[in-house]
């Protein structure tokens, strides 16, 4: 299996991209890493890579995409691919849909990885739109959060898309059994909300491609009531910000309250253990990034802080994607969403 990281995207890049690539391909022994960015400055990384032993193991499976243009996030994703076509993002989807590689990894550009992914490698058929489905820690187990901002005016039969989607993934990469798909609203009667969110919920109702857990709030969403949140792009995003803020706030001021006097200090030494414990639930470096459904291929965006813990888990999770069949699967399941309303749409004529 072959795997395409965008060695330049990321706020550390490219020594913690290439640090990742070492260990991904220390950790899979059938696993390949291909390097996309310019050849000097990514043969640099990797030759001063505090890795340097383990990197003499693997070199062998790890390739250099020469890629001298870099895109970064300033610049109009449309734009800077149309001009930049000697870019990570332009090469390295080249080689996917060319069969040249199986999976594309990045920490750069969001808005280039959508826009590369779309029109290099094409909508699954039947997909309206991809999904950056967010991969948000909690206690118990993940909940996939889909759309979390690639789509933020949405029709609501897209929606219906997201929840299938994410009922796939969460099925075969993160093996949850029969996951339960919830829906973000603002109350959990089935009449609550706008109009889009209305009818998205009927026509999760009607459907048997995934297991419908009814409209779930925000205030809910963390406590383990559904396995996947389907939401318009906007809300979702905003969800996760604000979760992400939240947690960090509240394990700031924890850490301020204990520092601030003598019985704090050996409170907080005497439960050191769990508060590591409960930091590490919500450490979204183990995760990776979040993948983006609905394309031809296996796309993971990583984190913009990366470290090289956090590359290695994105590769891993492009790993799993392409292993578990997840894009076939959705295929599948696309194709009976749309035989199914097509039988609806007859029924209803009659």
């Amino acid at each position: 299996m072959k795997i395409v990281l965008d060695a330049t995207g990321g706020d550390l890049a490219p020594q913690i991209n290439a640090d990742g690539a070492i260990l991904a391909a220390k950790e899979f022994s059938d696993l390949t890493i291909i390097l996309a960015g310019p050849e000097n400055v990514v043969r640099g990384a990797l030759e001063g890579s505090t890795l340097r032993e383990d990197y003499e193991k693997v070199r062998n499976r790890i390739e250099i995409l020469d890629a001298p243009e870099v895109i970064t996030p300033e610049e109009h994703p449309v734009m800077a691919l149309r001009k930049k076509k000697q870019s990570s993002f332009v090469l390295g989807m080249d080689l996917v849909r060319n069969h040249g590689a199986d999976g594309f990894v990045s920490a750069g550009s969001t808005g280039a990885l959508m826009a590369g992914a779309m029109f290099k490698l094409g909508r699954i058929r039947g997909i309206d739109r991809p999904a950056l489905c967010a991969v948000v820690p909690v206690p118990g187990r993940p909940l996939l959060l889909a759309d979390s901002g690639a789509n933020v005016d949405c029709r609501p039969e897209w929606i219906v898309q997201f929840g299938m989607m994410g009922s796939i993934y969460m099925n075969k990469v993160m093996k949850v059994s029969s996951p339960k798909v919830g829906l973000l609203n603002i109350g959990v009667e089935e009449a609550k909300g706008n109009e889009q969110v209305k009818e998205a919920y009927q026509l999760m109702k009607k459907t048997s491609l995934f297991e419908f857990a009814g409209n779930v709030e925000a205030r809910d969403a963390l406590s383990g009531s559904c396995d996947v949140l389907a939401a318009d792009g906007f809300a979702g995003n905003v969800l996760l910000k604000n979760t992400e803020g939240t947690i960090s706030l509240l394990l700031h001021l924890i850490k301020d309250g204990l520092m601030s006097s003598l019985a704090g200090k050996i409170a907080g030494l005497l439960a050191k253990k769990t508060f590591k414990k409960i930091k590490k639930t919500f450490d979204t470096s183990e995760i990776g990034g979040a993948p983006l459904l609905g394309v031809e291929g296996a796309v993971i965006k990583a984190h913009g802080n990366s470290d090289a813990r956090a590359m290695f888990c994105a590769i891993r999770q492009a790993r799993e994607l392409v292993s578990s069949g997840v894009v076939e699967t959705i295929r599948e399941g696309v194709a009976e969403l749309k035989s199914r309303e097509t039988e609806e749409n007859k029924e209803e004529e009659k």
